[in-house]
């Protein structure tokens, strides 16, 4: 039988990976194109829906909830289940530690009240559903996410820029991994709650130990260095992600990690890249020419 699915943000960080891992297990992938498709009519003949939509932060109170709705009910004609890209802005500021199925959603900020009305919205919808939450993104290719864009531009020349406090936890997730996870939950979604929460563990790592291991993988002596968050509160009054990053700024102050317990109940052979391997694969190209004749190690030294 075939196993079909679709791809809603097909051209994004995770529906990209999403679609790559689906094909390599032998899905046949629909990726969704808002030019010329209707989802009534995509969801037809699909078994999965993967729901990789995400609009800038600016626009998630005026789109989120109506391109949820769209989608539960395009779930529900044809009896689907929808894998949703899960994070942790529903847990909240001052709720740090470890953060599993169990732990509150007790997030007050706007974004993460958006993302746990999302969440509610699909428990209360009845359609069978997958919350696959995951930490900050590492992926294969430069996609807008905080480690391409921010931490890893200046590796070639030695440093490394944190965006929070560089000695406690932060949860990664390392996006071709997160995606295998997810066509393996797709495939045995019969065998799972009608509303399945999945933590995804991935790598816990500060930014210091992100360093040390960044300077084995690249052969450089690595520069910690804190990034300046002054020039985007400079730019709050005018541009209009700069309000909805400040918000977000607590997870990069706040220890927290994501459980493994559920992903193992549920896929207990599942094997996570190695941290160095993943990193290798992430980190620009330029970064990786290892300088002769030098011990590569990290530094610690702030802007």
């Amino acid at each position: 039988m075939t196993k079909t699915v679709l791809i809603l943000g097909a051209t994004g960080r995770f529906g990209r990976n999403a679609a790559t891992a689906f094909e390599s297990a032998g899905w046949d992938v629909r990726r969704f194109d808002r030019s010329k498709d209707t989802l009534r009519q995509a969801v037809h003949g699909v078994q999965v829906i993967v729901n990789a939509w995400n609009p800038p932060y600016y626009d998630w109170a005026a789109q989120v909830p109506g391109l949820h709705a769209d989608v539960i009910e395009a779930a529900r004609l044809v009896d689907a289940t929808v894998i949703v890209p899960g994070n942790v802005y529903v847990f909240g500021d001052g709720n740090g530690g470890t953060w599993d199925v169990t732990t509150p959603h007790l997030a007050q900020n706007p974004l993460g009240k958006i993302r746990r009305d999302l969440e509610d919205a699909y428990r209360e919808s009845g359609v069978r559903t997958i919350v696959l939450r995951a930490g900050d993104f590492l992926d294969t290719e430069p996609s807008g996410n905080w480690f391409d864009m921010i931490m890893a531009p200046k590796l070639a020349k030695g440093v490394f820029t944190y965006p929070g406090a560089t000695d406690i936890d932060h949860a990664w997730a390392y996006l071709p991994d997160l995606c295998r996870a997810a066509v393996q939950l797709a495939e045995k979604r019969d065998e799972l709650n009608r509303f399945e929460d999945v933590p995804f563990p991935g790598y816990t790592l500060s930014g210091e130990k992100m360093a040390d291991r960044l300077a084995a993988v690249t052969g450089r002596s690595i520069s910690l260095k804190k990034m300046n968050w002054l020039p985007i509160q400079l730019a709050r009054p005018f541009w209009k992600l700069a309000p909805h990053l400040l918000e977000m700024r607590y997870l990069w102050n706040m220890p927290h990690r994501l459980s493994g317990a559920r992903l193992n109940v549920l896929l207990p052979e599942f094997q996570h890249t190695p941290l160095e391997r993943a990193l290798a694969s992430t980190v620009p190209p330029a970064a990786l020419q290892h300088p002769t004749g030098q011990n590569p190690m990290s530094t610690q030294t702030s802007l």
